[in-house]
Parts: C-alpha cells; sequence; structure tokens
C-alpha cells in the first residue's frame, strides 16, 4: 500500500494526498491494511483516510481497533438507494457519508415519480438526485465527461426540495445497486 501511494504522488508531482481510501471491504486484510493507511497519514503521506464501500459491521469492527477513525465512507447513495441506517451509523461516529452514484447511472432518470418532483421544482432528474444528496449531507461527486451536464450538476443555485418533495424522495428507496455492493459482504 506505502509503495503504491508513493508511486502515484511521483507520478502526480505531489507530496501528499488529501483522501486515501481503502476501496473495498473484501479482503480479511482490512484491518491490517487500515493500520498502514494509519502509518501513511502519520508520515504525512495523506492528510485524511477513509473506506469505501463499508456496513455497518465493517465499520463497527474498524471502530473497535483503529488509532484513527476513518473520515469518510464513500457509498453508492441516491433516492433509489437512500442507505438510511449507515448514513444515521456514519452521522453518530462523525464519518462523513460520499455518495458515488448519486445519479444511479442515469439509470433511473426516466422513473415518473422522480420526472415529476423534477417538474415541480423546475429542475433536471440528476438536479432533484444532487439536491436529494446534499440535503441528506451526504458529499456528492457526480460523474459525467460532458461539459454540459457537468455545468447542469452545479447549477443548483438556490434550488430547495420541499419536505413533501423529500418524502417522496425517500420512498423511492428499492436497494438499486448500480453496480455492486461490497457493504453486504463478510
Amino acid at each position: 500500500m506505502a509503495s503504491a501511494l508513493r508511486a502515484s504522488l511521483g507520478k502526480l508531482r505531489l507530496q501528499y494526498v488529501d483522501l486515501y481510501l481503502i476501496h473495498a471491504p473484501t479482503s480479511r486484510e482490512r484491518l491490517e491494511q487500515w493500520r498502514a493507511l494509519e502509518d501513511l497519514r502519520a508520515e504525512g503521506l495523506c492528510r485524511s483516510i477513509g473506506v469505501s464501500n463499508y456496513g455497518v459491521h465493517h465499520l463497527e469492527e474498524l471502530l473497535a481497533v483503529c488509532a484513527v477513525p476513518p473520515a469518510v465512507n464513500q457509498v453508492e447513495c441516491n433516492p433509489f438507494i437512500t442507505r438510511t441506517p449507515l448514513r444515521e451509523f456514519c452521522a453518530a461516529k462523525c464519518i462523513l457519508v460520499e455518495a458515488y452514484s448519486p445519479l444511479a447511472r442515469a439509470k433511473k432518470f426516466h422513473d415518473p415519480r422522480l420526472l415529476g418532483i423534477a417538474r415541480r421544482c423546475n429542475l433536471t432528474p440528476a438536479q432533484v438526485m444532487i439536491r436529494w444528496c446534499l440535503d441528506q449531507g451526504t458529499i456528492v461527486i457526480p460523474k459525467s465527461t460532458t461539459p454540459a451536464r457537468i455545468e447542469e450538476n452545479a447549477r443548483l443555485g438556490d434550488a430547495l426540495l420541499s419536505g413533501a418533495d423529500l418524502a417522496a424522495l425517500d420512498a423511492l428507496n428499492e436497494y438499486f445497486v448500480s453496480h455492486w455492493d461490497p457493504t453486504t459482504s463478510p
């Protein structure tokens, strides 16, 4: 892990990275991997350390032994996979949640319930999903390679969702996993 980070820093011509994550809790060596991240942080090679795709049971295991708790847990999160219990656990432990696939890979943009809220709020489906994530206190990094969509995603301005809209979006939760879900791994 240390050699991989050092190689990346060399290629990027950086002294450190702001955030370094363990990608998934699928390895039985995950506690040793975490200790390695703590060492890298102590060396100043990364400012913050975190995890990705960790479920509550993984976080409980880690928090029981770590010297430095994770700053971030990056998980798939959007109105179609709300992760409410995981988000609540992370909030209670001061772990930020970062949503990947906050747009569900655009696979739900034609959902009539989402479209209705988007029309009512004068937003696009993507903007509604981003606003929902932000209203949940989730860090959002939507992926797009299209400049117009990147601008659209950032153009939320003062757009607000009503309590009724947020409740309707919460009700969309159907555990829609767009790729894979390691949060359930042992």
